[in-house]
């Protein structure tokens, strides 16, 4: 293949095994949100205790004292939470993981954070996709996608606590506060793991491509390049209407010198 893309950008151990070399390149942006089927109660708030607790199979109830405690005005029912995952490996896992164990010592010791991980409780879907139509499919279901999907799908999805200890709920502004200001290193490798503006949203990852140094046929490399400049130019314009998050222009500029060193 010529290229690839992932919200798990490769780490030095991956890259080191690539004879020629790769550049990752920031695509897009997205949020990962807590989406579930509750009819009737839009908009429940989760505290970090309680988004480890469901997926360390702790939080049971919807009408769990500390899903109660966040949500007064609701008279939530006692019914079964239902948790859905990604069966297959992926970056949104990767991206999902590494903030539960950012915020909880028990979800790090006990899961991890990985592309794929075993979870205690819970059934696997396949994609975004997949856990989508876990979620439709029963009530009392919670699972993790990513915001587009969600917003296509007519999902409910919960307000997540920060790390300023405020609920915020995805949409496209709160992924942006988020991501105003991250400084990009060097290698454009970055995760804002548990972000700690008072609007940040928490999950948020860019989605990179994953490029190789060096490309020995000159009319693909061409043709690459234009697809990526304009991906990084004309194309954020697609962003907001596909669920994802336009790239500042900041990250934009360096983008397009990582891929000027491609050869």
């Amino acid at each position: 293949m010529d290229f690839g893309a992932s919200d798990a950008a490769m780490s030095d151990e991956e890259i080191a095994k690539v004879p020629s070399g790769v550049v990752m390149i920031p695509a897009t942006a997205g949020e990962i949100v807590f989406a579930y089927n509750l009819p009737g109660f839009p908009g429940i708030k989760l505290a970090r205790e309680v988004m480890a607790g469901i997926y360390l199979g702790t939080v049971t109830k919807w009408n769990d004292p500390a899903i109660v405690k966040a949500n007064p005005d609701l008279k939530l029912p006692n019914l079964a939470i239902q948790v859905a995952y990604r069966s297959d490996g992926s970056g949104t896992t990767y991206v999902f993981t590494q903030h539960l164990s950012a915020i909880s010592a028990k979800f790090d010791d006990e899961v991890g954070t990985d592309k794929s991980v075993t979870f205690p409780v819970g059934v696997g879907g396949k994609g975004n996709e997949g856990v989508t139509a876990l979620i439709k499919q029963s009530v009392g279901t919670v699972g993790y996608v990513e915001y587009g999907y969600a917003k296509d799908n007519g999902l409910l999805m919960a307000s997540l606590q920060n790390k300023s200890g405020n609920f915020v709920a995805p949409d496209i502004a709160s992924a942006r506060e988020t991501l105003s200001n991250l400084e990009l290193p060097t290698n454009l490798r970055i995760w804002p793991v548990d972000p700690e503006g008072a609007s940040d949203y928490p999950i948020v990852s860019f989605t990179w491509l994953l490029l190789y140094k060096k490309y020995p046929n000159a009319e693909k490399l061409k043709a690459l390049k234009e697809f990526v400049n304009w991906s990084l130019a004309d194309g954020q314009s697609f962003s907001e209407s596909l669920g994802y998050v336009p790239l500042p222009a900041p990250v934009v500029e360096k983008a397009k010198a990582a891929l000027s060193t491609i050869e």
